[in-house]
């Protein structure tokens, strides 16, 4: 005997003990069990017999409210168009085409598609954004979730193909002034430089990239091709006088502006602005005293070695990786590209 007969025999004879004793409450006190149990388990035994007793499965084996394929793939698609939509106006719409879907239903979709927040769905829609092409309010949302996403018109095949620069303005130390940093970013995989200076003139946009940038590419056999910045006077001025525009041609690298009053559009470096500023400035200040630019600026380079070599990123193209491991990955690519070229 299966223990679902079993159960089932147990109650059988709590049925019939109720009959013999002519008490249900006394039966059921017996056998732990409350009255309106025990009247379910006698009209199942009136209705099916001794195979009303034996509990059967919760889930049915067929599904006929299941919704259909064609309908799903609609709220898919249109999840994916309006993804600030919530799963009421989801269904006013669809209702309007003929296709009946409540909100529930749509909510119950987005769970199983993993696509229950708005954010989750700007993913989903950037995941594929190779394979359909994005509406003008697509692209503004993603641009406002994702600030990666805002500067894809600055793809980099390779590393070394763009960097943004950009002056930051750190604070001001006592005994020292204003200090700024001159950070630099490599778009294909985060890496960054920086260095600090108590002006913002052109001759220290200069001097990071003289310094600090030009030689790391020589060392790792790659070229600087574009640099981005915006439009402040230490990156522009006349082609022939101003100190950064001669130096950029000078070593052959093209000067890319980003649009006027509009930091967004050079995303990189002004992400990375703020993570140096919460993860190295913020800290360091308060734990210790830098009676010098020289003394903080040796804290820097220890953190940028960190966050360079020793960091995970989860940012653009990095996925969990360091900035370092992306960059060499980009190298094999840029081989790739280079034989391609002389092919």
């Amino acid at each position: 005997m299966t223990a679902e007969k079993k159960i089932a025999q147990k109650r059988l004879t709590l049925l019939q003990l109720a009959e013999r004793i002519r008490n249900v409450s006394e039966a059921c006190r017996h056998h732990g069990v409350c009255r309106s149990q025990f009247y379910e388990y006698k009209r199942a035994f009136q209705e099916r017999g001794f195979d009303g007793l034996i509990d059967r499965p919760p889930i049915p084996k067929s599904f006929p409210n299941e919704t259909p394929p064609e309908c799903r793939e609609k709220v898919i698609a249109l999840s994916l168009n309006h993804p600030s939509w919530g799963p009421m106006k989801i269904s006013d719409q669809l209702r309007l085409e003929n296709v009946n879907v409540s909100p529930s239903t749509v909510r119950n979709l987005w769970i199983k598609e993993s696509m229950e927040t708005r954010y989750k769905r700007l993913l989903r829609m950037e995941e594929e954004k190779g394979n359909v092409e994005l509406t003008e309010e697509q692209i503004r949302l993603l641009e406002k979730a994702n600030p990666c996403f805002r500067e894809r018109h600055v793809e980099s095949p390779y590393p070394g193909y763009l960097l943004c620069q950009d002056t930051f303005m750190v604070g001001t130390l006592k005994g020292i002034g204003r200090v700024y940093l001159q950070a630099v970013v490599d778009t294909f995989g985060s890496f960054a430089f920086g260095k600090l200076y108590t002006s913002k003139l052109p001759e220290t946009a200069v001097d990071v990239l003289y310094d600090r940038v030009l030689p790391f590419y020589e060392a790792q056999e790659l070229k600087v091709e574009h640099i981005l910045t915006d439009n402040g006077r230490e990156y522009c001025g006349r082609p022939m006088i101003h100190p950064y525009q001669i130096f950029l041609e000078l070593y052959d690298i093209e000067h890319r502006r980003t649009k006027v009053a509009r930091p967004r559009t050079n995303g990189f470096v002004e992400r990375f602005n703020r993570t140096v500023l919460d993860e190295f400035f913020r800290e360091a200040f308060r734990k210790e005293f830098y009676p010098s630019v020289e003394k903080l600026q040796k804290s820097l380079d220890q953190w940028l070695q960190h966050y360079n070599y020793e960091r995970p990123h989860r940012g653009y193209r990095n996925m969990g990786r360091r900035p370092i491991e992306t960059m060499e990955t980009g190298k094999a690519v840029k081989e790739q590209v280079t034989t391609k070229e002389a092919a």
